[in-house]
């Protein structure tokens, strides 16, 4: 039995695994998470983490950061709405003399 042809490494291979689009989506999916976990989780956990449980953690964050979201928007339109609209005064000049 001789060395395996050379050819034998150029194909794709036949079993499941990460095409480059697929690790660029990947890698950004952990850096999102590492980045706003605060600290919580690090590269390595979140890699090895099983599919499943990284795709959970991913959606909880999304909705903690959306719920934010949506609390700071109502804050915003509660001080809008708490706003007195006094109406416009015509500015006053000082009377020339002439």
């Amino acid at each position: 039995m001789g060395a395996p042809s050379s050819l034998h490494f150029l194909l794709r291979p036949t079993f499941f695994g990460f095409e480059p689009e697929d690790r660029v989506a990947l890698h950004e999916n952990i850096f999102n998470m590492v980045w706003y976990s605060d600290g919580r989780l690090d590269w390595d956990t979140i890699y090895n983490m099983p599919v499943f449980l990284r795709r959970f953690y991913s959606k909880k964050i999304n909705k903690i950061f959306s719920d934010q979201q949506e609390a700071a928007e109502r804050r915003i339109q509660q001080q809008r709405a708490k706003r007195v609209k006094q109406p416009a005064t015509p500015p006053t000049y000082p009377k020339s003399s002439r």
